[in-house]
Formats: C-alpha cells, structure tokens, sequence
C-alpha cells in the first residue's frame, strides 16, 4: 500500500477524489438553482424565499470551495468547467422557476440528490480511514437533512 503524505492509502483517496469531483459539480448546479429561484422568486412569500436562499446560497459557494480543497488535499485536481459540472450532474437544474412551492420543492430534490453523494462519500472515507473528508460529509449531510426538514415544513410535508 502506497500512502500519501497525510498517511492515507493513495488507492482510496483517488476513489474519493473522483467522488467529491462529483459531489462539487453537483453543489455547482445546485448553487446555480439557488441562484437562479433568489433571483426569480415572486409572490406573497417572495421577502422570506428571497433571504433564505440567499443564506443557502451563501452557504453553498463556501462548501464549494471547502470541496475543492478537500480534493486538492488528496492530491487530486478539481473540476473547474460548466461542461464537466453538466456532465457529472445528478442534481435537477431549474429554469425559470418564480413560484414559491416549485422553488423549494427544487432545493429540496437538489438537497436530496446531494446527500445520496454525500453518504457514498461517507462511506468510502470511513473505509479509508480519512477523517477529514468524513468529517466534512458528516457536517454536510447533518446540516442538509434539517433543512430539508424545514423546507418539506415549508411545503406542508413530512420527511
């Protein structure tokens, strides 16, 4: 076994570099739909959509960068192209979305799609006994499951 000089097995970090590349195309397009229903929000609930995915959006471009270290942090290189984010995407990508339930109904499917990756990643780290990417899912996916509960609360639904 080769290991790299955090002392990880090379073998596995590769595997999971592969994946957290999926995971950030994934957080890309999901900052994108973000984007795109703060920009486009309207309606009675427009003040409080409005902030809430600015927040998430906030949120989403510092996990962005957060993954991409990671990955750098394996020895590994980031994706870095639209063309590659579409290629690797799994998350919904929302166009002209302006109505309350449909927005978050959105981020919710994107937040979902999210934590499928985010828990195959978990499960690989936990393998490699890396600590630092398991660490980072863990707080990710802890972070995500509430507000997915909020927003199904938002929606009238249970998770």
């Amino acid at each position: 076994m080769t290991v790299n000089s955090i002392g990880l097995d090379t073998k596995k970090t590769k595997i999971i570099a592969k994946d957290l590349n999926k995971l950030l195309a994934n957080f890309q397009l999901y900052y994108q739909n973000l984007r795109g229903v703060h920009w486009n929000i309207q309606g009675p609930a427009f003040f409080d959509l409005h902030v809430k995915f600015e927040e998430l959006y906030t949120d989403a471009n510092i996990k962005v960068d957060e993954i991409a270290e990671r990955i750098l942090t394996l020895g590994e290189t980031p994706l870095h192209t639209f063309d590659d984010y579409t290629k690797a995407g799994k998350v919904p990508v929302g166009k002209d979305v302006s109505k309350a339930d449909k927005a978050v109904q959105l981020i919710v499917d994107s937040l979902t799609e999210l934590l499928k990756i985010e828990r195959n990643i978990l499960d690989a780290s936990a393998d490699a006994n890396d600590e630092g990417t398991n660490s980072m899912m863990s707080d990710f996916i802890t972070e995500q499951e509430k507000t997915v509960w909020m927003l199904k609360a938002y929606l009238g639904e249970t998770v």
